[in-house]
Order: structure tokens, then C-alpha cells, then sequence
């Protein structure tokens, strides 16, 4: 017979707060439910010393979110000490760098369970050959010290065993979701459901919105670009930006770069900045079709967020985003890096109310139907009582 420890401690690690605040507090807090002692560590911001305000145990340790090798070496050094000292019974790592150096701390301090979410490979069909095969060795390397790979992206969970970075017992997918019923499902924009549209927005605009970081990868150069040819046809088009650059970001300047894209162009009066926002769901609520051109994903939650909302989606078609959006079904895929076949697909649905609706209530029954963060966080906890109970459980 098997008995697990009575309270099994757990170390959630990410570089950045607003990954805890966005994205993992569902599983924290079920674990914290089903008994477990979690804490988090991440690098210190606005976003972590709201978790801590919020009761969360939180010790900051930075981690930069690029390669920065001096700088990851001292993470690397002040995870180990503070993995050592907790004795912590799990450690389980989010992000890429936070990937890496955590999982190599966990190793060092003889950590029992080390688990990694792949939120999405750092690797893609768009790096160099070179590039990709020193990220893809790193990932086979790490492999053989991760007792269970997740993946967000069933095509990932593929990738991962197709690639040999861990083999098939020790992969499993869980998906991504989120809170379905959290989301306003207004059916038209315009004030409806009691919601009125975000500061800064007219009742005729036609809403084109984007909710994440800043930064070059997400491909929001290729949407100002693309926006201009848009507002040519379609005057009363307008940009909705929702997030920020951090301060960590490895593009952090590019904000400034895509402001004066945006004022060499004349576009300003037809693009509004919100900044991060904390009702998400009040901002795809006030738009009509949701963008996502990025270079690079995992299983993005923002297309689940937008589908949830009921609006239709434009996306790139990478991994992770071909696995949420149906083409001609919620919506359309278009190349990478192309902004004249971005612009064609956003005039095609915002010209027509019609198919907006329509893309957006299939939509929005796909989310319900496959997108649900209660399924994901359940599949999450059945990896943990497996892992607990095989390498932590003891004889009685």
C-alpha cells in the first residue's frame, strides 16, 4: 500500500508575475485545494507583489526572460540555494528561460518531481537551422531530467516525442482553457449585456482588437501595416491595443518602434493603446474581430478568450493557433510576416456583420466545447497524484 506525504510542497517557477496573475493561479489554487503546499517564485514586479498581497507565498528571485548568461547563472545559483534550503518535494517550471535554469536548479538540489509546461517550444520552422538545433539539443538535454513534459499544444506533445526530447510516457497534453462563463457574450458589441464599449471607442467604429506584449514576435508591426491598408477600405475601422511591453522583455524598445510606425503612417487617431487591463473580458467585449498575427505560439489563450467572448478571429497559421481556429468556421488563418493577406482577411470579416456573428457564435460553442480551464486543471492534478504517489509515496 502507498501513502503519500502529508503535505507535499510544491514550487511554481515563471519569470514574470503577470504569468502567475494570467495563466497559473487556477492550477495554484486547486493545488493549494487538494492539499498541497505551493509556493511561486518569479522575478519581482507590480503583478508579484499583488500575488503577494493576495496571500500567495511568493519569494522573488529575478529571471530574466532572455538569454543573458551572467544574469542566468545567478538565477540559476539563487534557485538552487532556495530549492535546497526548502526542500521542496516538486518543482514544477513555466517559460522558457525559468524552463531551463529551473529545471537545472530542481536537478542540482535533488528535487523528487520536476515537471515542465511547455507553454510552447522556443523552437520553430522559422529559425535558422543552426539556431534550431541548439535550442532543440538544449530541450533533449533538459528532457532527461523532467519526469513529465506538458504540453498546451497536442501538436507539441508530438513534436516532443517525434524530436526525441522526451519519450512517451514521460509526455502528456493537457490543453489550454479558460473560465468560459467569466466572458460576455454580448452578441453585438455595442453596449448590449450591460457593457458599453472601451473609452475611446465610437459606437460606428469597426473594432479590430489584439490583447498581449508588445514585442516584435506578436507580429504586431505586420498589423499597424496591415491596419493601413485596411482604414483605406474601411474608414471606420479602428485598432484596439490591449497590453504593454514589460520590463523584462527582450524586446522591450520595440513599443517605441511601433509608435512611430504608427505616427509616420497617420494612424494615430485610428489605434487606441489601453495598456494592461485587468477586465480582459470588458475588452473583447468591445471589439468585433480579434488578431493574432504572431511568429511564434504555444496554445494561445487570448484566440480561447476572443472565441469565448463570441468574436471571430483572424490568426497566423503556426501551431497552437491552428489548433484553436477553424478556417472559414470561427474565422481565418493567414500566413506569417504578410500583411496584405492579414489586411484581406480583417476586411472580409469586419465588412461583413453578417459573418462576424456567425464566425463568432461558432466560435464561442467550440470554447465551451473544447477550451475548458477546469478540464485542463484536472488533467493537471492527475499528473501530479501519479507522480506523487509513484516517487514520493512510501511503504506502509
Amino acid at each position: 500500500m502507498v501513502k503519500l506525504i502529508d503535505k507535499p510542497k510544491i514550487l511554481q517557477v515563471a519569470t514574470s508575475g503577470i504569468t502567475f496573475k494570467a495563466l497559473l493561479l487556477p492550477l495554484v489554487d486547486r493545488l493549494e485545494a487538494e492539499g498541497y503546499e505551493v509556493h511561486i517564485t518569479c522575478s519581482d514586479s507590480k503583478q508579484t507583489r499583488e500575488l503577494v498581497d493576495r496571500g500567495y507565498r511568493v519569494t522573488p528571485i529575478l529571471i530574466e526572460r532572455k538569454i543573458a548568461p551572467i544574469s542566468n547563472l545567478k538565477s540559476l545559483w539563487r534557485l538552487y540555494r532556495f530549492m535546497r534550503r526548502e526542500r521542496f518535494d516538486a518543482v514544477h517550471v513555466h517559460t522558457p528561460i525559468a524552463a531551463v535554469v529551473g529545471r537545472l536548479a530542481a536537478w542540482m538540489a535533488g528535487v523528487q518531481v520536476i515537471i515542465y509546461t511547455a507553454h510552447g517550444f522556443y523552437f520553430h520552422d522559422r529559425m535558422s537551422a543552426k539556431a534550431r538545433m541548439v535550442v532543440l539539443g538544449l530541450e533533449k538535454l533538459l528532457g532527461r531530467i523532467t519526469h513529465m513534459l506538458l504540453t498546451q499544444s497536442s501538436e507539441d506533445a508530438a513534436t516532443a516525442v517525434d524530436e526525441g526530447i522526451c519519450p512517451k510516457e514521460r509526455v502528456r497534453w493537457i490543453g489550454n482553457g479558460v473560465d468560459v462563463a467569466s466572458f460576455i457574450h454580448v452578441g453585438d458589441s455595442n453596449g448590449v449585456g450591460g457593457y458599453e464599449r472601451w473609452e475611446g471607442l465610437a459606437e460606428g467604429d469597426r473594432v479590430v482588437g489584439f490583447v498581449g506584449r508588445m514585442v516584435g514576435e506578436k507580429g504586431i508591426g505586420e498589423l499597424i501595416d496591415a491596419m493601413d491598408m485596411v482604414i483605406r477600405d474601411v474608414p471606420e475601422a479602428k485598432l484596439m491595443l490591449v497590453g504593454d511591453t514589460l520590463d523584462d522583455d527582450r524586446d522591450s524598445g520595440f513599443k517605441e518602434v511601433l509608435s512611430r510606425k504608427i505616427n509616420k503612417n497617420g494612424l494615430a487617431p485610428r489605434v487606441l493603446f489601453t495598456g494592461f487591463v485587468d477586465d480582459v473580458p470588458k475588452a473583447m467585449a468591445s471589439m468585433d474581430l480579434y488578431v493574432l498575427p504572431s511568429h511564434r505560439e504555444g496554445m494561445p489563450r487570448t484566440i480561447i478568450e476572443a472565441m469565448a467572448s463570441g468574436k471571430p478571429v483572424v490568426a497566423t497559421d503556426i501551431r497552437g493557433c491552428r489548433e484553436e481556429v477553424v478556417e472559414g468556421v470561427t474565422g481565418h488563418l493567414v500566413p506569417v510576416n504578410d500583411p496584405v493577406a492579414l489586411a484581406d482577411a480583417i476586411k472580409k470579416v469586419i465588412t461583413r456583420p453578417d459573418i462576424c456573428r456567425e464566425m463568432g457564435e461558432a466560435g464561442r460553442r467550440r470554447a465551451i466545447e473544447h477550451f475548458d480551464e477546469g478540464a485542463v486543471v484536472d488533467r493537471e492534478i492527475k499528473v501530479y497524484r501519479e507522480l506523487m504517489g509513484a516517487r514520493l509515496g512510501e511503504s506502509v
